[in-house]
């Protein structure tokens, strides 16, 4: 309010009410101002003393309001393709400006209320006098309080409601309307002072904004929405004078009981109109409507229409769960105030335009892909549908969505399975489950380590399925021991496949979710280290407690929200830059000034050439692998990452993924139930189809959308030494133990396999040769089978090229050997060589059996033809 040069009548009143009050005030006090004041027996002279001993300043605080959130269309213009999603008051009220209230109501409180509003300094002497002898006369009981004192009333009970302690709040209230001398004192003289700080139209203003019209109703601006669906501006004439009758006795004259016995529907209002229609006659009678405006008005009838404003998230239809979780922010984040009752007081009370980062266009299409495939309850199954989105880059949240019915009402929860006030998407503290085990989806954190100690994605592993897996590293928690001795563990690949396999490669894991290959990994990392990246990729439990670190946390049995996965996979889209999920993008005061709100948190997870490999590996998870289903159904189809999950039992089925814009995760859960063998969504049918491809069918529809509307780029090249394995030169077992080389195998970061015995020279059980060859290189992880001697093997000796025919034959027959010997001829234009073995075949040093056959190559000399050297001519 701004502050007011002092017109002739304003400063008389003034005069009159510091001076002339001080000699009057006795009389007012003590006969005039209430009954209550006129029965107390207050001698004037000490009214007089307490007057001047008051204080004439009020602080106008800011009033309480109700507040909007919104989502929109368009991130980039959120406030013109806004829609109002739900509004939060304990007071129903919006403050609106002078120049957006009816002139006619304006008119109507002053002419009904207080008439000489304009003439006096704050206090009517006259009114209050009048009303004083009226009510000692026996009369109706009137105050005679103007405008000014019912606006410092009002501002007093305000400030009490605002309280957030009850027992404050009580006394305050019980302060600000006790009918003793010393309120009506302290109200007048603090009339007074508002009148010597502001202008009569602001004061005016206040008094329409802040007065009572009824239950919840605050304000002209909500009453005129509430009563006759239009605004305080569009009021008419027989509109506003109906608006301002309700303020002389709200619970007499409201107009939103129809079946009041004094002023319901059937009777016409007829309480509200008898106080209407004397509203009107003031009016005429201070020239401020015409006489046919008059008689217009008494004649229409009282005519609400009742425009109940919507109030709690239960009326932002699919959007219900993300608005539970939008003032689950703000009441748990220390932005909006130190506690929570304060920032819950600021919330429902500070008009505030919550503008959210819901993109409604893919939550419409989020929940019309759940509907159509995930009901809201199978039999005795209760099955549960989520789907997250992120923003790659921002942390917005563009998706919050599920299968189930919000309702924050037990009896109503009560009635079905497909009630709930429990949020699947988000955390156990943000109003959600304590999550759910995201399966092979997590096993993205251990491929992150992987590249990370610098593995390559070729690179290979044991990858064979076993109960032994012996002890893990663990820097945090000491060295964990998974051995045949400690309870079972012992993974399997899904349905059993490829467990024959002894080596895949990380790649090949990853693509085709390989849990042994996985578990091999984690073998040669750190247990700690792999959850420490999970952290690092702001992966969290949804209870609040620590991640799990255990062998079996590295293919996800750690319980995690959707939204918590999908903000981690946005980060790996973002080249290793994850930022922290967000649900508000702005956030207005009633004032029209921006308020500070929660920033998304962004922090290099891992390094990009790190991020570039997991993006490399998870593209064949789409194009090749377990999620090539959702890939193929996803149009357009744009470069995206992704990962799949099942989890024990496959109760919960998961469908990760992201392009570099959005990131979406989408879940297919167990929410509890009765029936064990329904619960499973993997064999469970859901509208007749597997529950198992639900995902599968969600997925695709969901990031369609987001593919069509946010686009997408191609991901960074991965280098080559991320990709391809270090080749390492393979140790020379030959001649050593089976134990020895195993063990000279292994610390060269080989996978031994025995590959049986063959025959050979070297002593039996020793090594006879390996595959790869010792001294050739392969790469670190690579399979080296070794063969053992059965020491029945005979080598073909060396030097028997260059022996005359005779003397080859008595060598290779002769003991050791007996070899079978052929003879095949060879020319020769060397006569040494003639009757000599050239070439023997199998080769000297090659290992066989007494028995086996060995062809010599002997040559055979022949003379060179003559050459005639005579000139040609």
């Amino acid at each position: 309010m701004s502050a007011k040069n002092r017109t002739v009548s304003g400063a008389l009143g003034g005069f009159l009410g510091l001076v002339g009050m001080s000699a009057v005030a006795g009389i007012l006090v003590t006969a005039a101002v209430a009954p209550a004041v006129a029965l107390s027996g207050m001698a004037a002279t000490n009214t007089i003393n307490v007057f001047d001993s008051l204080p004439e300043y009020l602080s106008i605080d800011r009033l309480s309001q109700k507040s909007n959130i919104y989502a929109s269309t368009d991130a980039a213009d959120p406030v013109g393709t806004r829609v109002l999603l739900a509004s939060f008051y304990e007071q129903n009220r919006v403050d609106v400006a002078s120049d957006a209230i009816s002139q006619f109501a304006k008119d109507a409180a002053i002419a009904g209320e207080d008439p000489r509003f304009m003439e006096h300094g704050g206090v009517d002497i006259q009114s209050s006098f009048n009303g004083a002898v009226q009510t000692l006369a026996g009369g109706e009981t009137r105050g005679g309080s103007s405008i000014t004192q019912q606006y410092v009333k009002n501002v007093l009970i305000q400030k009490c409601e605002v309280m957030t302690d009850a027992d404050a709040a009580e006394a305050c209230y019980a302060d600000a309307t006790k009918p003793t001398a010393d309120r009506k004192l302290r109200e007048m003289r603090l009339a007074i002072g508002i009148e010597k700080k502001y202008e009569k139209a602001d004061i005016l203003r206040g008094y329409l904004n802040i007065a009572g019209y009824g239950g919840t109703v605050y304000g002209i601006e909500a009453a005129a929405n509430y009563y006759f669906n239009t605004t305080a501006l569009a009021l008419t004439l027989p509109q506003a004078a109906s608006l301002v009758a309700i303020v002389n006795n709200p619970v007499k004259f409201q107009l939103d009981r129809p079946d009041s016995e004094t002023n319901g529907a059937a009777n016409g209002y007829a309480d509200n109109k008898f106080r209407r229609d004397y509203i009107l006659q003031e009016m005429l009678k201070y020239d401020k409507i015409a006489q046919a405006d008059y008689d217009a008005a008494v004649a229409a009838p009282v005519e609400p229409v009742i425009t109940v404003p919507s109030t709690g998230c239960q009326t932002a239809g699919d959007s219900a769960f993300f608005c539970d979780y939008v003032t689950r922010v703000l009441k748990n984040d220390v932005t909006f105030g130190a506690t929570e009752e304060e920032r819950l007081a600021n919330f429902s009370q500070g008009g505030f335009d919550v503008y959210t980062t819901l993109d409604l266009d893919l939550q419409a299409t989020s929940v019309a892909a759940l509907n159509a495939n995930v009901p809201k309850v199978v039999n005795d199954w209760n099955v549960g549908g989520v789907v997250s989105s992120v923003r790659v880059g921002t942390g917005a949240i563009l998706v919050m969505a599920q299968n189930k019915d919000y309702s924050q009402d037990p009896d109503v929860q009560a009635t079905g399975a497909n009630y709930t006030s429990i949020n699947y998407n988000t955390d156990f503290a943000f109003g959600g489950s304590r999550g759910f085990q995201p399966g092979s989806t997590y096993k993205v954190f251990t491929l992150a380590e992987w590249l990370k100690e610098g593995h390559a994605l070729t690179e290979r592993v044991d990858s064979r399925r076993k109960s032994n897996w012996g002890n893990f590293q663990d820097s945090c928690l000491g060295v964990q021991n998974y051995d045949s001795d400690t309870p079972p563990f012992n993974p399997r690949n899904d349905g059993g496949s490829s467990e024959s396999n002894p080596n895949y490669s990380a790649l090949q894991s990853t693509t085709n979710s390989i849990n042994t290959g996985f578990i091999g990994m984690a073998k040669k990392l750190d247990l700690c280290g792999i959850r420490k990246t999970a952290e690092n990729f702001g992966v969290h439990r949804a209870d609040g407690g620590e991640l799990g670190q255990n062998a079996a946390s590295v293919i996800g049995t750690n319980e995690i929200a959707p939204l918590t996965m999908a903000a981690a996979f946005a980060g790996i889209a973002n080249n290793g830059m994850t930022c922290t999920p967000v649900a508000i993008s702005k956030m207005i005061r009633s004032d029209g000034t921006e308020m500070p709100i929660p920033k998304s948190t962004c922090t290099q997870s891992v390094e990009p050439a790190v991020a570039a490999g997991m993006q490399h590996a998870m593209q064949t998870v789409m194009t090749g692998g377990t999620a090539r289903l959702s890939n193929g159904n996803t149009s357009p189809r744009l470069p995206m990452i992704g990962k799949t999950g099942t989890t024990d039992s496959a109760k919960d089925t998961w469908m990760s993924g992201a392009t570099t814009q959005v990131a979406t995760v989408v879940g297919v859960v167990n929410v509890g139930g009765l029936n064990w063998k329904n619960q499973r969504t993997y064999s469970g049918r859901l509208f007749g189809k597997d529950g198992s491809t639900a995902r599968h069918r969600i997925w695709p529809v969901v990031m369609s959308a987001a593919n069509a509307k946010y686009g997408g780029d191609d991901f960074p090249e991965a280098s080559s030494n991320v990709i391809n394995a270090v080749s390492v030169p393979v140790p020379d077992v030959r001649g050593k133990s089976m134990a020895e080389a195993k063990t000279t195998l292994e610390a060269a970061g080989f996978l031994f396999v025995d590959g049986g015995a063959t025959t050979s020279e070297m002593p039996a059980g020793t090594v006879a040769n390996t595959d790869p060859a010792g001294g050739s290189a392969s790469t670190r992880g690579a399979t080296i089978t070794a063969f053992s001697s059965d020491g029945t093997g005979v080598v073909i000796p060396k030097g028997i090229i260059g022996k005359s025919e005779a003397d080859a034959r008595t060598a290779l027959t002769g003991a050791p050997y007996g070899f079978t010997v052929a003879k095949t001829e060879e020319p020769t234009l060397d006569e040494a060589q003639n009757g000599k073995v050239v070439a023997v075949q199998p080769g000297e040093g090659t290992a066989g059996r007494p028995g086996d056959a060995v062809t010599i190559v002997i040559g055979k000399y022949t003379a060179p033809a003559a050459t005639d050297t005579k000139p040609k001519e």
